[in-house]
């Protein structure tokens, strides 16, 4: 609760320094803002606040997640400078609803009830409505906005009949009395199907196919670095919010939804790895790889044991790592060409080599190549699921060999040129090229000593 209150308040000094026309510090108000509430969460927290507990519970999974948001988040907040250079009369609002957007991500690390977790998503979800479609002058961000809109409402349709369902059957919007209440009725229909259809919500929130039909165009229409902000921190904060509660309220009724959720998993590794091998533009590429990944996450509902927790959170971190590394790198061609087709990268290296380094490096880790981060959490989930759920492990594994050939098209664009096709002076700040070297080392070192996560984070 602490960590919460203080990103709050981060936020609102951001939006405060846009009213008095001092929006370019927003961004510096924000990285201290969340360097302190990155601190925070190493302590533990204020007794004042455990008379919240039975709604919201800043735990030590809770603690985990949320430090790994902070520092995707930071990062992003270190891009902003040049990603939002076009926005200067509203900075300070754009910060401010990425700040919103966290707190919603970090309610749901800590619900313990139905409410909460509802709460948490729609935090988490109305600023990106309007973060999707900030790009005003650009008609892709304003279908990009009405599409998250549109199918968020529809998510939210689902979850809410879904919670009606659960309470309707066991009396309350408790966590854990919905554990026991599944533990001791598996077989009441109406419990069963609110589970499905609440599964069916977070399908669409963490782009699950069939249900992910949204993510490729609000991806490819909204700015970049909002893009990058939604394929990490919007990711990490949605998937955990499907994992605790499928894991925790609805574990007794395991057989009733797993099925169901192993054949998205086959539909989605095999959907978005064939898309993303026809797509012709690198953004959209990246959106359904992002979907792909969802796929190989999903796995971590197969063999659960007291690793899973953590194997998801070193995964995401690496993803979200490797996802700001791409992404960084199509702010800039973006910013400078105006598209993000393949062509648009080629010769990149001979220009940018430390910017064409990090695509390459996040890319791979993405792929799982080894002594990368993506290889040892792919490795961990893969591992953990394939005496329960060989096939799929089998699948996703084929689905991973089949990424490497969209992932390299990219690579070869950047690298295979005999020169660059960059006519520009401008050149990447030292901001860039600090977060570029730290992506890199962080990829590398987690993929050779991945146990240099745990120690990072105080686990």
């Amino acid at each position: 609760m602490s960590v919460l209150i203080i990103i709050f308040l981060t936020a609102v000094a951001a939006l405060f320094a846009g009213v008095f026309e001092q929006g370019k510090f927003s961004r510096y108000i924000g990285i201290l803002g969340l360097m302190i509430a990155f601190y925070v969460s190493f302590l533990p927290e204020l007794s004042f606040f455990h008379q919240y507990q039975h709604m919201y519970e800043f735990g030590a999974n809770a603690a985990l997640f949320t430090k790994i948001s902070i520092v995707i988040t930071i990062l992003l907040f270190f891009l902003g400078g040049f990603s939002f250079s076009n926005h200067r009369n509203h900075q300070s609002e754009l910060y401010t609803l990425m700040l919103f957007s966290l707190i919603g991500g970090v309610i749901l690390f800590g619900f313990q009830n139905l409410v909460t977790l509802f709460l948490g998503i729609e935090i988490l979800s109305i600023p990106l409505y309007v973060l999707a479609g900030s790009n005003k002058t650009d008609l892709r961000s304003n279908e990009a906005s009405i599409k998250y809109f549109l199918m968020g409402a529809f998510a939210t349709g689902f979850l809410l009949f879904g919670v009606a369902l659960i309470y309707g059957s066991s009396g309350s919007f408790d966590l854990y009395t919905i554990h026991k209440f599944a533990v001791d009725h598996p077989k009441d229909l109406m419990f069963n199907l609110g589970a499905i259809l609440m599964l069916v919500a977070l399908a669409f929130k963490v782009s699950l196919a069939p249900f992910h039909m949204w993510s490729p165009d609000v991806y490819q229409g909204s700015p970049a670095l909002i893009t990058a902000f939604m394929m990490s921190v919007v990711k990490i904060a949605a998937f955990f919010a499907l994992f605790k509660l499928m894991t925790i309220g609805f574990i007794g009724i395991t057989g009733e939804w797993i099925t169901i959720l192993g054949v998205l998993i086959i539909i989605t590794l095999f959907l978005a790895n064939v898309m993303g091998l026809a797509q012709s533009n690198a953004k959209r590429m990246l959106a359904y790889s992002s979907v792909s990944h969802v796929g190989y996450l999903s796995l971590i509902f197969y063999g659960m044991n007291s690793l899973s927790s953590y194997n998801l959170a070193f995964y995401l971190f690496a993803y979200s790592l490797a996802t700001v590394g791409v992404m960084m790198c199509l702010i800039w061609v973006e910013k400078l060409k105006r598209e993000t087709s393949y062509n648009a990268f080629k010769g990149l290296a001979h220009t940018e080599p430390i910017l064409a380094v990090t695509a390459t490096v996040s890319l791979l880790s993405m792929a799982g190549i080894p002594i990368t981060a993506g290889f040892m959490g792919k490795f961990a989930i893969f591992a953990q699921a394939i005496d329960s759920a060989p096939f799929l492990v089998l699948v996703a594994v084929l689905g991973s060999a089949l990424s490497i050939a969209y992932y390299l098209r990219l690579i070869m664009a950047m690298f295979f040129p005999k020169e660059s096709s960059f006519k520009t002076s401008e050149r990447v700040s030292l901001t860039y090229n600090i977060v570029a070297v730290f992506i890199i080392f962080a990829l590398v070192a987690m993929g050779v000593f991945p146990d240099l996560f745990a120690k990072q984070f105080g686990l």
